[in-house]
């Protein structure tokens, strides 16, 4: 027989069985199509920045997490420069919110804060020759991994020095008077302090996972298991304090508006001094901007804000309003209101303003929103919508774009040339002038594994160069991000793979921003520490290899195809050549090789082999699979490989390799039609 080329439709298809689906590719990882064409993923390295011990230009003696990585995990990005041409960087987790400026540059802590107590006196009470300190402070409203900067200590407590005390801790709950701190010098005696101390407690934090049992869905209309009724505070650690911490920001000229979903809005102004950076402030709580008051009916509580490149107006997603049509200081999820043009302060609507609200019809919350080339689109739990700046009097308008239509979290959405993508709960949508159902051939695949009770924790991001829209998501069983599966839109194909362990430590991506600002696309991960409780900023497309260590490690990525007939497959095959093509242009070392494996089959329902490579293969035995290692000059491969169908496999596993496949070949020749 002739020889045989091995040419595959391009993109992954997993909706029907690997026979079915003849002449094309079924698994992957770390791969992508380019002209039709799988090869490798670029690598990803670390920022390296570290979490600065300034705040407000301060140095502070406050707890700084391991090189490299920041506290919490992270969930949002958003990058901006200034006029002074700093390119700044935030990025939210779940405990904190930093600002960077420049790649590479100290992530400075900007958290707001909630509550200042000045001079409280009995404010320590210590156990002999222990570092756990009680403090003493009624109503301090904080709870289990809170921050709390500690200052202006009058004394010192019964054997450790003010200095001591003073400073930045992560608070253990005891009661709603007093709670733990961990200080690094031990008690020479017992008992309640008489010195006094000033207390400034940073905003709640949030989990970095959602708990199921509890937020907004979980019980009657408008409340949930374990918190209060409707439009009642929330106290004790319960409720949205345990629910995943998710933030929404947008740059305000310069400056930037950021909002924890269910909290109020705060403001962040830019400093002329790059590397002094104040904490950001409730819009609410500041007294006059630019000379003018701030409103007192700014919101107070909002699901997600974003501000317009229209006009520029700041528009609260999910917002409480106490004076319109549904006044309410409870949040109404379906509530939308706006700021007046070019004001974050003015949001009560007035003849000479442009503030105003709407309510949506469709649905029972508004998950998020996106900005898009002419309007902006908005996702309730159950319809789209457009919304487009009309002018006075009516200034936005809105229109319903599909309805009966799913969202499963905040951050699915992601926009790759001019059209807007987002994961459902059960397919995916596109939405390109009309709603539609995204074709995908791994819709099976992601959503017959899939957490969807961790479905906020889920993002999207696109990668501008390569034209992909990148999904990150938790398979069933995991409550961390541990896959992914990425649309490309330029070639109409899909593939996906999973984020390993690498080291110890989780990889998967958190939060993901592809910005022009930055070369590369930027996301986070779990941190390098093997736990879950530090976030990492990495550019991606950086290299061939895992560059947030040092060493670095290898990636291992491989696709492989389905079965494909020896001629019908009615005889047997014998391949006896395999003659590789394979590019391995922008690898970092010498002599880069990758494994070509062949896998027989004699029915569609065998095993291709107990392993790759048998660790004894009989001169007879030619149905078992093989790996060969091919060079960057490799000619041909004799093989001996025998079996009616079979599937083709290229992989790598080793530091510095790149590679693009191209037209392989085998030589066969028929030998029989025994069963």
């Amino acid at each position: 027989m002739p020889l045989q080329k091995l040419v595959f439709k391009p993109g992954v298809n997993r909706e029907s069985t690997t026979y079915a689906n003849e002449g094309g590719w079924y698994e992957s990882n770390k791969i992508r199509f380019r002209s039709g064409m799988p090869e490798k993923i670029g690598g990803w390295v670390s920022d390296g920045g570290i979490a600065s011990p300034d705040v407000g230009g301060v140095p502070t003696k406050i707890a700084v997490p391991p090189t490299g990585t920041l506290w919490g995990v992270a969930r949002a990005l958003w990058n901006w420069v200034t006029l002074s041409s700093y390119n700044l960087l935030a990025v939210g987790t779940n405990l904190k919110y930093y600002i960077q400026n420049g790649a590479g540059g100290a992530f400075y802590d900007v958290t707001p804060i909630r509550l200042t107590r000045v001079a409280v006196a009995n404010a320590f009470t210590t156990t002999s020759l222990s570092t756990q300190v009680q403090v003493n402070d009624v109503a301090h409203g904080a709870q289990t991994g809170d921050f709390v900067v500690i200052s202006a200590t009058s004394g010192a407590v019964n054997g450790i020095p003010a200095a001591t005390m003073d400073g930045e801790y992560q608070i253990t709950y005891i009661d709603s008077n007093s709670y733990y701190i961990t200080v690094a010098t031990a008690a020479t005696s017992g008992g309640t302090s008489a010195v006094t101390a000033t207390f400034t407690y940073q905003i709640t934090t949030g989990n970095d996972v959602f708990t199921v049992g509890v937020g907004w869905g979980s019980g009657g209309w408008g409340s949930y298991v374990g918190g209060p009724g409707w439009g009642q505070a929330e106290s004790g650690g319960v409720g949205f304090a345990l629910q995943l911490r998710l933030w929404s920001q947008a740059n305000f000229g310069e400056n930037l508006v950021f909002c924890p979903r269910g909290n109020p809005i705060y403001y962040w102004d830019t400093n002329a001094n790059p590397n002094i950076f104040d904490r950001g402030v409730e819009i609410k709580a500041l007294t006059t901007v630019g000379g003018a008051l701030v409103d007192s009916t700014c919101p107070s509580l909002v699901n997600h804000v974003l501000v317009s490149d229209s006009s520029r107006f700041v528009i609260a997603f999910g917002a409480n309003d106490p004076t319109g049509l549904y006044a309410t200081t409870a949040l109404d999820p379906m509530q939308v209101r706006w700021s007046d043009q070019e004001s974050f302060s003015t949001w009560t609507p007035a003849a000479t303003n442009q503030a105003g609200d709407f309510r949506l019809s469709r649905g029972s919350t508004i998950v998020t929103a996106i900005q898009t080339r002419q309007e902006i689109i908005v996702f309730t739990d159950s319809a789209v919508y457009s919304m487009q700046y009309l002018g006075p009097p009516y200034v936005w308008g809105f229109q319903i774009l599909e309805d009966n239509i799913s969202i499963a979290g905040p951050n699915v959405a992601a926009t790759g040339s001019s059209v807007t993508y987002w994961m459902g709960l059960d397919k995916f949508f596109v939405y390109s002038g009309r709603v539609q159902t995204l074709p995908c051939t791994l819709r099976e695949y992601v959503f017959s594994d899939i957490n969807l009770s961790q479905a906020y924790q889920f993002n999207a991001g696109a990668n501008e160069a390569y034209s992909e829209v990148w999904w990150n998501y938790c398979s069933s069983g995991s409550t961390v991000i541990d896959r992914y599966v990425i649309y490309n839109y330029l070639e109409n194909t899909w593939y996906y793979g999973d984020w390993a362990n690498f080291a110890g430590a989780n990889q998967g991506r958190t939060a993901w921003l592809d910005s022009s600002l930055r070369e590369v696309p930027m996301s986070t991960t779990y941190g390098v520490a093997g736990g879950t409780t530090n976030a990492q900023l990495v550019y991606q497309e950086s290299g061939v290899d895992d560059a947030t260590v040092n060493p670095p490690n290898p990636i291992n990525a491989f696709v492989q195809s389905s079965d494909f007939d020896i001629g019908d497959g009615h005889n047997y095959g014998f391949v006896w050549r395999l003659i590789p093509d394979l590019t391995f242009d922008g690898s970092s070392v010498n002599n880069p090789t990758a494994d070509f494996t062949v896998r027989p089959r004699t029915f569609p329902g065998a095993n291709y082999g107990a392993s790759n490579i048998p660790a004894v293969i009989s001169a007879q035995n030619y149905q078992t699979q093989r790996t060969y290692t091919v060079q960057q000059f490799t000619e041909q491969v004799y093989v001996r490989i025998r079996g009616r169908q079979m599937a083709f496999k290229v992989s790598s596993d080793g530091l510095g390799v790149q590679w693009q496949l191209g037209v392989s070949r085998i030589d066969i020749r028929p030998d029989g039609r025994r069963s």
